[in-house]
């Protein structure tokens, strides 16, 4: 049975997630839907790519990933389906789909009458276009049916390189998940234990240590650690990071070792 998975920004309290899941039924009724998540803060699309980004790759090939995170809705902005590592993703062409559909991929338009509901809300593509697609597609039809090839799409820009010294790290938050975690643009793989002294955008000095879990330490303090997603992130045992230390996505961390 085919899979279909949504991502948005809608939340629960409106009728919009379950509009855009019954359309999809409608074209096929044997399609298993799965929720990532509908929490991501409203018209934040560098939030919702990077959430589908965590997720999609522990989903089966051949999996149609639907995101709508889309401040720029009825404007100028293409409607499309990419084909990438054996996965369907539709939604917008504003960056949201970027980070999921990594390495060779295949970008077509939604133009076909049969992929869209007629007429179409300037306002919500999610159940006019996107779930019409995501319903055909998991009924059989081809990305390519949907419409003409697009040679690029938009592409979230890459956060800068974190600089890496033999006595200092420098990195950039990239995310902040619920908890008040500080995901950094530094893979787990180029960290090390120790103890370091931190500094925030406001020049803070705070100590800091590297774990391997929040157990590490005790609670109320920080801890540096490799994270699910394979970043480095910062924590706060029961507590949230980015409360602490007023951090948001964007900001500059520097981790200095103590000898």
């Amino acid at each position: 049975m085919p899979v279909v998975t949504f991502t948005t920004d809608f939340g629960t309290r409106d009728g919009y997630v379950g509009a855009m899941k019954g359309v999809v039924l409608q074209v096929a009724p044997d399609a298993v839907i799965v929720d990532i998540t509908h929490e991501i803060p409203p018209f934040d699309v560098a939030a919702g790519a990077f959430a589908l980004a965590q997720a999609a790759s522990h989903f089966p090939a051949g999996t149609i990933h639907v995101a709508v995170v889309d401040p720029g809705v009825g404007g100028d902005r293409a409607d499309l389906v990419l084909e990438a590592g054996g996965s369907y993703f539709v939604g917008p062409d504003n960056g949201l789909l970027s980070l999921a559909a990594r390495g060779p991929r295949v970008a077509h338009r939604i133009e076909a009458p049969g992929f869209r509901r007629e007429p179409v809300s300037p306002t919500f593509h999610g159940r006019d276009v996107f779930a019409p697609t995501a319903g055909r597609l998991a009924a059989g039809a081809t990305a390519r049916e949907a419409g003409s090839t697009l040679l690029s799409i938009v592409d979230l820009a890459a956060p800068d390189e974190p600089r890496d010294r033999p006595d200092e790290l420098r990195a950039t938050v990239i995310h902040v998940d619920r908890f008040g975690n500080l995901v950094l643009n530094v893979s787990a793989e180029r960290w090390s234990p120790g103890r370091f002294t931190l500094r925030v955008k406001k020049g803070e000095a705070l100590e800091v240590a590297a774990g391997a879990t929040y157990g590490d330490v005790a609670s109320g303090d920080l801890v540096v650690y490799a994270g699910s997603a394979g970043f480095l992130e910062l924590g706060v045992r029961e507590g949230s990071a980015a409360r602490r230390l007023g951090c948001a996505r964007g900001d500059t961390l520097t981790f200095e070792a103590q000898t």
